[in-house]
């Protein structure tokens, strides 16, 4: 890349400036300072080795806590009218439409999959998993210690959800949306294989 004019003596003076700054560090005196360089070094090094996984979680748990209101707008919607089961059960299937389209076309978008079908059945599988962990919880507090208000069925729905959660983020990420290594061309393999 060639610069031309106002660009390129842009260009050099910030490197000078960089160079400059530098080089005071280095000989400033002030104890600490090559210290504090290498712990940033270190935190940027990590930061770019789960730089993705930061970003899955991330976007994970934006499209988990909508899918966490849809949740419990249902379920509060439809627990005077039918049981905590029932309401847990419809709840949970339609805040999982939304989770599917949510994880699929933007947390895990990069994760290309060789077979739709099976990803959509393995998340379908592991959302029953969850919804079956998560009504435990609800049934539990509701038939077993025989709590029948909605502040307890909403903090045993809570309870329920970071079990579930924690269980859907791990099987997401290892079975449903792992990612195939792109195949590479031929040409390409042999223009990057080394002579002996």
């Amino acid at each position: 890349m060639v610069l031309r004019g106002r660009h390129r003596e842009g260009a050099f003076a910030r490197l000078r400036c960089i160079q400059v700054m530098t080089s005071r560090l280095a000989t400033a005196g002030v104890p600490g300072t090559r210290e504090e360089l290498s712990q940033l070094s270190l935190i940027r090094d990590y930061y770019l080795r789960f730089r993705v996984l930061i970003h899955e979680i991330g976007k994970f748990g934006v499209v988990g806590l909508v899918a966490t209101i849809i949740t419990f707008a249902v379920q509060n919607a439809l627990y005077g009218h039918a049981g905590p089961t029932t309401s847990v059960v419809v709840a949970n299937a339609i805040a999982t439409c939304f989770a599917y389209l949510g994880n699929r076309y933007w947390a895990f978008r990069h994760r290309k999959t060789a077979n739709m079908g099976r990803e959509t059945v393995l998340f379908v599988f592991f959302n029953l998993v969850g919804t079956v962990i998560q009504t435990a919880f609800v049934d539990f507090n509701h038939y077993a210690l025989g709590n029948h208000d909605r502040i307890s069925l909403n903090i045993a729905t809570v309870i329920g959800m970071v079990f579930a959660t924690l269980f859907r983020l791990v099987c997401y990420r290892k079975f449903v949306f792992n990612s195939i290594p792109p195949e590479q061309d031929e040409a390409e393999e042999l223009a990057t294989a080394t002579l002996p």
